[in-house]
């Protein structure tokens, strides 16, 4: 398994992720107070390529915020980033993460931290953070901690967010140079979901 993932990894191509990325195992009793649906991998996937091909991968430090189980963690791991570092306040999700690292042999450190807390810098950080849904502004504080740790952040958030992201990383002397919408399902995860997928419009953001 260790090997053909070494393999995977320097001979990557898009769809190889992908299917990669759908092994990443999901949350296990998950805590809808910090929003916590896997990102899909599909997503997930053609996101890290983009930012693989701008050169912000490759044998660079990765931060993943809001990291989750580690589907972008995995990723950069897979397309040759440097060192990984995972943070999520967590300890389930952490562990998750752990436990699929060991077991593929992955080179990533996953550390339980609130996102306040989380002392590193990067060269690139990831992060699919909460949209605000169940808290509100939740998102502010993970954008504040990537511009304070990073030159170079993609980012996700609900598309209709996107005019007050623009004003909110210009006030903090940065500007969104790409972006891209996507369709994210939602499956039926919560009590409170009445349908069994639930489809929104989410963008992301390269912040630099």
């Amino acid at each position: 398994m260790i090997l053909t993932m070494m393999l995977i990894k320097y001979r990557m191509k898009k769809k190889d992720l992908e299917m990669e990325l759908e092994k990443v195992p999901r949350f296990e009793d998950p805590d809808p107070s910090l929003e916590q649906y896997l990102t899909p991998a599909a997503i997930a996937a053609d996101v890290l390529f983009n930012a693989y091909a701008n050169g912000d991968i490759k044998n660079l430090k990765v931060m993943d915020l809001g990291c989750g189980t580690g589907m972008l963690s995995f990723g950069s791991w897979m397309l040759g980033a440097g060192s990984v570092i995972g943070y999520d306040v967590s300890q389930k999700a952490i562990d998750i993460a752990a436990k699929h690292a060991d077991l593929i042999g992955a080179d990533i450190s996953f550390v339980r931290s609130d996102i306040n807390d989380v002392p590193e810098e990067a060269d690139t950080v990831v992060m699919n953070p909460p949209f605000g849904c169940q808290n509100r502004r939740a998102d502010r504080d993970f954008l504040k901690k990537a511009m304070g740790s990073s030159e170079c952040i993609y980012s996700f958030h609900m598309a209709e967010t996107l005019d007050f992201v623009k004003e909110f990383v210009k006030e903090h002397d940065r500007e969104i140079v790409y972006n891209k919408t996507y369709k994210y399902d939602i499956p039926h995860t919560f009590t409170f979901h009445s349908k069994e997928k639930h489809s929104v419009d989410i963008v992301v953001v390269n912040i630099r």
